[in-house]
């Protein structure tokens, strides 16, 4: 889920114009040793804080279908988490970084979720909103001058945001439908027989091509063999007999 928040990320800052502009949109911890590597205009989005929004923790399970109607899983509702980024612009002086980190800002605000269009995996799958709060962090997050401190770098201009997404529960796939008929088997005996001791059918019975002494096939007048859809498939059914009316005889 994590990587596809960033996916989403990705492209949206991109659809604001920074693609079109030459500037590089990444995740990498902005330490000394990075920033001294970068030499074109790049916006660094950092994650360092993820928290589960236990307010939001569901129980019981959703079903699964496929494109028939059928279920084929039962899942687990999702866990939704908290994702804390760092937001950072960097450029060669301090007014192409505040222009860009401008641009940025515009962007974010301006988005309270993030489009479908722009999700991909689970995300897209389940189809639930992804959150997007800019120019803020968590109560329960570090602040922005620890994360520098931790990073080994020197405090710059920053922008907090968050983003609150769902993590897929897990999956247990079901039974395929059951579609074959049920078949009800009988040992007829005829009297002086022993209890138990297998008889004959009767000798004036026809047995159906196809089914063994005492076998009798429920729900269906037919006792054939299934067809390549088995029993559950589509089969011949005679016209129901008209209904007759009170106080009219039958013919």
């Amino acid at each position: 889920m994590i990587h596809e928040v960033d996916e989403g990320l990705r492209r949206l800052l991109a659809e604001s114009g920074l693609e079109a502009s030459g500037v590089e949109v990444v995740f990498d911890a902005p330490t000394r040793d990075w920033a001294a590597r970068r030499s074109a205009p790049t916006v660094c989005v950092f994650l360092y804080d993820i928290r589960e929004d236990h307010v939001r923790r569901g129980s019981g399970a959703g079903e699964v279908f496929d494109a028939d109607g059928f279920v084929v899983a039962r899942r687990t509702p999702p866990r939704w988490f908290e994702l804390t980024y760092l937001v950072t612009a960097w450029a060669s002086r301090p007014q192409d970084e505040h222009r860009l980190l401008s641009q940025v800002l515009t962007c974010l605000v301006n988005t309270d979720t993030l489009p479908p269009r722009l999700l991909t995996g689970t995300l897209a799958e389940l189809g639930l909103l992804v959150d997007v709060d800019a120019g803020g962090t968590g109560k329960d997050a570090p602040a922005a001058s620890d994360v520098w401190s931790a990073l080994g770098g020197e405090l710059k201009p920053s922008l907090g945001l968050r983003v609150k997404a769902p993590l897929a529960g897990l999956s247990t796939v079901t039974a395929p439908p059951v579609t074959d008929g049920l078949v009800v088997r009988s040992v007829p005996h005829r009297s002086g027989t022993e209890p138990g001791a297998p008889g004959r059918a009767e000798s004036g019975r026809e047995r159906p091509s196809g089914e063994e002494d005492g076998a009798r096939r429920l729900r269906y007048t037919q006792g054939g063999e299934p067809g390549p859809e088995g029993f559950g498939g589509p089969r011949e059914r005679r016209a129901v007999p008209a209904r007759r009316r009170r106080g009219e005889r039958q013919p």
